[in-house]
Protein backbone atom coordinates (compact mmCIF):
# COMPACT_ATOMS: atom_id res chain seq x y z
CA UNK A 1 0.00 0.00 0.00
CA UNK A 2 1.47 3.25 -1.10
CA UNK A 3 2.07 5.85 2.24
CA UNK A 4 -0.32 8.75 2.85
CA UNK A 5 0.84 12.19 1.06
CA UNK A 6 1.20 14.91 3.64
CA UNK A 7 -0.86 17.94 2.42
CA UNK A 8 -0.69 21.23 4.52
CA UNK A 9 -2.94 23.88 2.90
CA UNK A 10 -2.85 27.69 4.17
CA UNK A 11 -5.66 29.94 3.43
CA UNK A 12 -7.47 33.24 4.29
CA UNK A 13 -11.28 32.35 4.60
CA UNK A 14 -11.98 35.68 2.69
CA UNK A 15 -10.04 34.78 -0.12
CA UNK A 16 -12.28 33.50 -2.87
CA UNK A 17 -9.11 31.75 -4.75
CA UNK A 18 -7.78 30.20 -1.88
CA UNK A 19 -11.73 28.50 -1.58
CA UNK A 20 -11.36 27.51 -5.24
CA UNK A 21 -8.51 25.78 -4.80
CA UNK A 22 -9.89 24.27 -1.44
CA UNK A 23 -12.68 22.98 -3.27
CA UNK A 24 -10.30 21.24 -5.70
CA UNK A 25 -8.25 20.03 -2.93
CA UNK A 26 -10.90 18.40 -0.97
CA UNK A 27 -11.74 16.18 -4.52
CA UNK A 28 -8.34 14.93 -5.06
CA UNK A 29 -8.74 13.88 -1.36
CA UNK A 30 -11.07 11.73 -2.71
CA UNK A 31 -8.95 9.74 -4.53
CA UNK A 32 -5.69 10.00 -2.73
CA UNK A 33 -4.70 9.04 0.63
CA UNK A 34 -4.08 12.31 1.96
CA UNK A 35 -2.95 13.10 5.86
CA UNK A 36 -4.70 16.60 5.33
CA UNK A 37 -3.51 19.78 7.63
CA UNK A 38 -5.67 22.76 7.55
CA UNK A 39 -3.62 26.26 8.49
CA UNK A 40 -4.67 29.60 8.61
CA UNK A 41 -2.65 32.47 6.81
CA UNK A 42 -3.21 36.24 6.41
CA UNK A 43 -3.62 38.19 3.55
CA UNK A 44 -3.87 41.34 5.88
CA UNK A 45 -0.88 40.41 7.74
CA UNK A 46 0.61 39.77 4.02
CA UNK A 47 -0.03 43.44 3.12
CA UNK A 48 0.03 45.31 5.92
CA UNK A 49 3.43 47.18 5.80
CA UNK A 50 2.63 47.28 1.79
CA UNK A 51 2.03 51.30 1.12
CA UNK A 52 0.39 50.69 -2.47
CA UNK A 53 -2.62 48.85 -0.82
CA UNK A 54 -5.86 51.22 -1.21
CA UNK A 55 -7.76 52.15 1.80
CA UNK A 56 -10.67 49.81 0.68
CA UNK A 57 -8.46 46.65 0.40
CA UNK A 58 -7.40 47.60 3.66
CA UNK A 59 -11.23 46.88 5.34
CA UNK A 60 -10.98 43.81 3.85
CA UNK A 61 -7.59 42.87 4.96
CA UNK A 62 -8.96 43.95 8.45
CA UNK A 63 -11.52 41.71 8.45
CA UNK A 64 -9.98 39.28 7.04
CA UNK A 65 -7.69 39.19 10.40
CA UNK A 66 -10.62 38.95 12.36
CA UNK A 67 -12.00 36.07 11.10
CA UNK A 68 -8.39 34.27 10.99
CA UNK A 69 -7.60 35.12 14.44
CA UNK A 70 -10.47 32.99 15.54
CA UNK A 71 -9.47 30.38 12.79
CA UNK A 72 -6.43 30.70 14.65
CA UNK A 73 -7.79 29.92 17.96
CA UNK A 74 -10.27 27.13 16.66
CA UNK A 75 -7.00 25.02 15.60
CA UNK A 76 -5.07 25.26 18.96
CA UNK A 77 -7.99 24.66 21.18
CA UNK A 78 -10.00 22.51 19.29
CA UNK A 79 -7.59 20.83 16.67
CA UNK A 80 -7.12 20.63 12.71
CA UNK A 81 -10.33 18.99 12.36
CA UNK A 82 -12.21 21.78 13.66
CA UNK A 83 -10.43 24.33 11.81
CA UNK A 84 -11.49 22.57 8.46
CA UNK A 85 -15.04 22.73 9.72
CA UNK A 86 -15.01 26.21 10.31
CA UNK A 87 -13.48 27.13 7.05
CA UNK A 88 -16.45 25.04 5.18
CA UNK A 89 -18.64 27.50 7.44
CA UNK A 90 -17.33 30.42 7.05
CA UNK A 91 -16.44 30.05 2.98
CA UNK A 92 -20.00 28.56 2.45
CA UNK A 93 -21.32 32.16 3.49
CA UNK A 94 -18.78 34.20 2.05
CA UNK A 95 -18.15 32.75 -1.26
CA UNK A 96 -21.07 30.57 -2.33
CA UNK A 97 -23.89 32.37 -0.68
CA UNK A 98 -22.31 35.69 -1.92
CA UNK A 99 -22.49 37.31 1.45
CA UNK A 100 -19.01 38.75 1.56
CA UNK A 101 -16.43 38.84 4.78
CA UNK A 102 -18.26 42.33 5.84
CA UNK A 103 -21.58 40.35 6.51
CA UNK A 104 -21.21 40.61 10.52
CA UNK A 105 -23.54 37.65 10.90
CA UNK A 106 -21.23 35.29 8.65
CA UNK A 107 -18.85 34.56 12.13
CA UNK A 108 -21.71 34.21 14.49
CA UNK A 109 -24.14 31.74 12.31
CA UNK A 110 -20.58 29.88 11.02
CA UNK A 111 -19.26 29.17 14.94
CA UNK A 112 -22.97 27.79 15.75
CA UNK A 113 -23.00 25.64 13.53
CA UNK A 114 -19.97 23.85 13.80
CA UNK A 115 -20.28 24.23 17.69
CA UNK A 116 -17.50 26.67 18.68
CA UNK A 117 -17.94 27.98 21.61
CA UNK A 118 -18.58 31.91 22.32
CA UNK A 119 -15.52 32.61 24.66
CA UNK A 120 -13.09 31.66 22.01
CA UNK A 121 -14.10 34.37 19.59
CA UNK A 122 -13.85 36.45 22.75
CA UNK A 123 -10.47 35.60 23.77
CA UNK A 124 -9.44 35.88 19.64
CA UNK A 125 -11.42 39.46 19.77
CA UNK A 126 -9.29 40.67 22.95
CA UNK A 127 -5.91 39.68 20.95
CA UNK A 128 -4.92 35.99 22.75
CA UNK A 129 -4.16 34.08 19.73
CA UNK A 130 -2.41 37.19 18.00
CA UNK A 131 1.18 35.02 18.35
CA UNK A 132 -0.46 31.39 17.07
CA UNK A 133 -2.36 33.35 14.29
CA UNK A 134 0.83 35.18 12.97
CA UNK A 135 2.79 31.68 13.53
CA UNK A 136 0.75 29.78 11.20
CA UNK A 137 0.32 32.66 8.83
CA UNK A 138 4.58 32.93 8.89
CA UNK A 139 4.99 29.17 8.26
CA UNK A 140 3.54 28.85 5.44
CA UNK A 141 4.68 32.11 3.46
CA UNK A 142 7.86 31.21 4.39
CA UNK A 143 7.76 28.49 2.58
CA UNK A 144 7.21 29.99 -0.50
CA UNK A 145 8.32 33.81 -0.35
CA UNK A 146 6.22 36.96 0.66
CA UNK A 147 5.78 37.94 -3.21
CA UNK A 148 2.70 35.35 -3.69
CA UNK A 149 -0.50 35.36 -2.03
CA UNK A 150 -3.32 32.28 -0.60
CA UNK A 151 -3.40 29.72 -0.86
CA UNK A 152 -0.23 27.80 0.02
CA UNK A 153 0.08 24.46 -0.19
CA UNK A 154 2.91 21.97 0.78
CA UNK A 155 3.12 17.96 -0.74
CA UNK A 156 5.47 16.31 1.34
CA UNK A 157 7.34 19.04 1.98
CA UNK A 158 7.13 20.65 -1.66
CA UNK A 159 5.74 24.02 -1.07
CA UNK A 160 3.81 26.43 -3.61
CA UNK A 161 1.27 29.51 -3.95
CA UNK A 162 -1.82 28.33 -5.94
CA UNK A 163 -3.20 27.00 -8.28
CA UNK A 164 -5.43 29.38 -9.01
CA UNK A 165 -8.35 27.89 -11.01
CA UNK A 166 -11.92 28.14 -11.67
CA UNK A 167 -13.83 26.34 -11.54
CA UNK A 168 -12.39 23.74 -9.74
CA UNK A 169 -11.87 20.44 -11.27
CA UNK A 170 -13.88 17.23 -10.66
CA UNK A 171 -12.75 13.77 -10.58
CA UNK A 172 -9.90 12.31 -12.60
CA UNK A 173 -9.06 15.91 -14.11
CA UNK A 174 -8.94 16.77 -10.26
CA UNK A 175 -6.12 14.03 -9.75
CA UNK A 176 -4.37 14.86 -13.19
CA UNK A 177 -3.76 18.57 -12.31
CA UNK A 178 -2.77 17.73 -9.14
CA UNK A 179 -0.10 15.42 -10.03
CA UNK A 180 1.13 18.07 -12.69
CA UNK A 181 1.01 20.65 -10.10
CA UNK A 182 3.08 18.86 -7.53
CA UNK A 183 5.58 17.73 -10.33
CA UNK A 184 6.35 21.15 -11.77
CA UNK A 185 6.47 22.70 -8.06
CA UNK A 186 9.12 19.47 -6.97
CA UNK A 187 11.84 20.92 -9.56
CA UNK A 188 13.99 23.17 -7.21
CA UNK A 189 14.93 25.79 -10.33
CA UNK A 190 10.85 26.02 -11.52
CA UNK A 191 9.31 29.27 -10.11
CA UNK A 192 6.41 30.57 -11.86
CA UNK A 193 4.23 29.64 -14.71
CA UNK A 194 0.87 32.26 -14.84
CA UNK A 195 -1.25 33.54 -17.88
CA UNK A 196 -4.08 36.33 -17.31
CA UNK A 197 -7.67 34.98 -15.90
CA UNK A 198 -10.52 35.04 -17.92
CA UNK A 199 -13.22 34.54 -15.60
CA UNK A 200 -13.94 34.84 -11.62
CA UNK A 201 -14.51 32.18 -9.27
CA UNK A 202 -16.90 30.04 -10.40
CA UNK A 203 -18.52 28.56 -7.16
CA UNK A 204 -20.34 25.34 -8.08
Amino acid sequence: MADKITVDFWFDPVCPWAWMTSRWIDEVAKYRDFDLTWHIMSLGLLNENREDVPERYKTFAQRSMQLGKVVAGVGQELGPEKVKELYDALGTRIHVEGRGSDDDTVLPEAVAEVGIPQEIVDRAAAGEFDAVYGASHEDGIGRVGEDVGTPVIAVDGVAFFGPVISPAPKGEEAVRLFDGVVMAASYDGFFELKRSRTRGPVFD
